[in-house]
């Protein structure tokens, strides 16, 4: 089959993950939950599926654009797949953990299904691992989730990390007491997603000079909090403002090698944010390792409307595993019919990957380099196969 027919099996943006990735991407996922949880933050499995008036209600609302939904045969309601598992685990904290204290800290890990990919992020099936801290306003607890996963993506192996700093909320802050509205509000928001100066001059009305000011305040952490310094905020966005210097200061305590930049009006991506958001990267890779920041956790029952704060990030093992040096092949080991289980659980020990033959009159040795693997088990032990 030529490679294009071989593609056209699978929807855009959908994969096969075969060996040894698979294996490969369940180590990595596994091992960053185990991380998370040696820290306190439990483990939480919500499903795939819920109710659409469920998943996209609460934190969950902004996600319905990208949400695959069906009609379940059973109860006859639609139902959505969800495209985040965040929304997810604020209806839980909110509900069947609400009597549980506060702070709550809650690790996950699963797939997602959105309907289109992103630039950063152009694959619509994600294996998310996250982590929430959730019933904490204080900004230590941005910072602690911060310095979770800069620390978990360290010690799996990525170098050369950065982390970039925004504020969705500041924009939108500044906006509203000035009076920007409407039609006008969503057109300087595409202006400054564009970064067109011109264009937020002229319908930006009284808050442009502000605008064009955090435009350039932009860069290494240091100088764009400066030049953030400098600029005459209005209350609420000097209240963010005053968060983020918090929250950096106790960034830099922690010592963790990384490059710290910020881009207070960055808004792409943190749909549901409302506080102190972030994005790592890799240097040299273009798709991002993870992101997340603040929000306002939601959840919608019976009417009632639950709410408390919350932080969280969310890391994208597809990508954590394209930043780290391809593994070595394991050393897998051909062994014949009728080996007793202890030498078998021996060679496990070792580290040895054990493939039985399903023939007794077989010639080890050829079958081994058949079925590809590193060596056979001879009379006298592990003997390597010869090419």
């Amino acid at each position: 089959m030529k490679k294009n027919e071989n593609n056209a099996l699978l929807p855009a943006g959908f994969r096969d993950v075969l060996p040894p990735d698979a294996a490969f991407e369940e180590q990595i996922a596994n091992w960053l939950v185990e991380f998370f949880s040696m820290r306190g933050y439990n483990r939480i499995k919500p499903p795939l599926m819920e109710f659409e008036e469920g998943l996209l209600s609460g934190t969950g609302v902004a996600l319905a654009p990208q949400t695959f939904r069906l009609m379940d045969p059973i109860s006859q309601r639609m139902m959505g797949i969800r495209a985040d598992i965040t929304p997810q685990i604020a209806r839980v904290a909110l509900s069947r953990l609400r009597t549980w204290p506060r702070p709550l800290r809650l690790s996950y890990a699963g797939e997602v299904l959105r309907v289109r990919g992103s630039q950063l992020l152009p694959g619509r099936q994600l294996y998310q691992v996250g982590a929430e801290i959730i019933g904490s306003e204080m900004p230590s607890a941005d910072a602690e989730i911060i310095c979770l996963v800069l620390d978990a993506i360290s010690d799996v192996g990525v170098s050369d990390i950065c982390l970039d700093l925004n504020v969705p909320p500041l924009v939108p802050n500044i906006l509203t007491q000035f009076g920007v509205v409407g039609e006008d509000y969503l057109k300087v928001r595409e202006a400054l997603d564009r970064k067109d100066r011109n264009f937020t001059s002229l319908i930006a009305k009284e808050a442009s000079d502000i605008l064009i000011s955090l435009l350039d305040a932009t860069g290494s952490v240091d100088v764009a909090l400066e030049k953030l310094e400098a600029i005459d905020l209005p209350p609420l966005a000097a209240k963010e403002r005053s968060r983020l210097k918090e929250v950096v200061s106790l960034l830099k305590a922690s010592n963790i090698p990384v490059t710290l930049t910020l881009d207070p009006i960055e808004n792409r991506g943190f749909e549901y944010h409302t506080g102190i958001g972030f994005t790592i990267f890799a240097r040299g890779f273009s798709s991002e390792l993870a992101n997340g920041g603040r929000y306002n956790v939601q959840n919608v029952e019976k009417q009632k409307t639950h709410s408390e704060s919350g932080t969280g990030v969310t890391l994208y093992v597809g990508t954590i595993i394209n930043t780290l040096k391809k593994r070595d092949k394991p050393q897998t080991i051909l062994i014949p019919q009728g080996t007793p289980k202890d030498l078998i659980s021996g060679l496990h020990s070792e580290g040895w990957v054990t493939i039985a033959a399903l023939e007794s009159s077989i010639d080890l040795a050829i079958e081994a380099r058949r079925l590809k693997c590193t060596h056979f088990l001879g009379l006298n032990g592990p003997e390597p196969v010869l090419n």
